[in-house]
């Protein structure tokens, strides 16, 4: 099963797809030593790297909650059918994303809340579906938690130097219809989700990239979104990924908030993970180690 119950909550992982990123360590954590992949090789093989063609792995998927009487969907990665000249592999996808909800007993009609952790191109690509040509929201009567840093730093009108990146086109397709259709909260600092559910800032990755902390009866949980890509920077968290707007800053946001996760036995769920997906971890000198995985199946 791809569910467990974090206190009052109840948490499905929702897959798009997972595999091999394309990338090599040095590329996707730059500067980041080869001796360091070497170490954790083990640990890494064969679900977040390959055995072979040295490749880091990845998954793309989102997080669906039941909290409180609402179904909250954490992210909603690529999505089908959208120009992406940037990543040919990401361009013009056709996935069985929506499926795999259904599977999960949710039909988009049935979300209520819609949160991107930030909005970069994986995360918000399932905010919207082509509709007989045109971009229309997936999820019809969800409200869309957005971080305004974010909003406001991804917007083409703002920003030039998003023209041939990999962020090229989703503003336009995956985050201003939803806004045009009435339904973009946007929020900064912190937000109270409900009584289980806290949205706090954690920027570097983006400016306003954001991660979800989980207080329910005695469990605690830490919905990560791109805190950490690999589960390499649990012992190495000053390597930062390749995405990183400010690796300096999401340095210092990653070890802070793995010192929570420890601190207090949280759950570790980021948004790339493949495997397990989830994870606990501990203090270790002066960084962190894996104490266990989630309970969620390999994938």
């Amino acid at each position: 099963m791809n569910q467990i119950t974090l206190g009052d909550v109840t948490v499905t992982r929702v897959e798009e797809m997972h595999g091999p990123l394309g990338m090599t360590p040095e590329q996707f954590l730059p500067g980041s030593p080869e001796r360091d992949w070497q170490e954790q090789r083990d640990m890494l093989v064969p679900d977040h790297l390959g055995a072979d063609d040295n490749i880091v792995h990845v998954a793309f998927q989102s997080w669906a909650l039941r909290s409180e009487g609402r179904i909250i969907l954490v992210d909603t990665a690529i999505g089908n059918d959208k120009p992406r000249p940037a990543v040919p592999a990401w361009d013009h996808l056709s996935l069985g994303y929506l499926d795999n909800l259904a599977a999960a007993g949710i039909r988009p009609e049935d979300v209520d809340l819609v949160i991107n952790t930030h909005l970069h191109v994986d995360h918000v690509g399932w905010n919207t579906r082509l509709a007989d040509g045109q971009w229309v929201p997936t999820f019809p009567n969800a409200t869309y938690l957005m971080p305004r840093l974010d909003f406001e730093y991804w917007n083409p009108a703002h920003n030039p130097n998003i023209a041939g990146g990999t962020n090229e086109n989703a503003f336009e397709d995956s985050v201003q219809p939803v806004y045009a259709a009435g339904q973009v909260q946007l929020w900064e600092d912190e937000h109270a989700v409900d009584g289980n559910l806290r949205l706090i800032a954690a920027p570097g990755h983006t400016p306003g990239n954001s991660v979800i902390l989980l207080g329910s009866g005695s469990d605690r949980a830490l919905f990560a979104g791109d805190l950490m890509h690999t589960p390499l920077q649990v012992a190495h968290p000053d390597h930062s990924s390749c995405f990183c707007e400010d690796p300096a800053a999401a340095n210092k946001t990653r070890r802070e908030l793995l010192g929570w996760a420890a601190d207090n036995n949280a759950l570790l769920l980021p948004a790339h993970f493949s495997g397990h997906s989830a994870l606990e971890i501990a203090h270790r000198n002066d960084s962190f180690e894996i104490k266990g995985w989630g309970a969620f199946p390999r994938y």
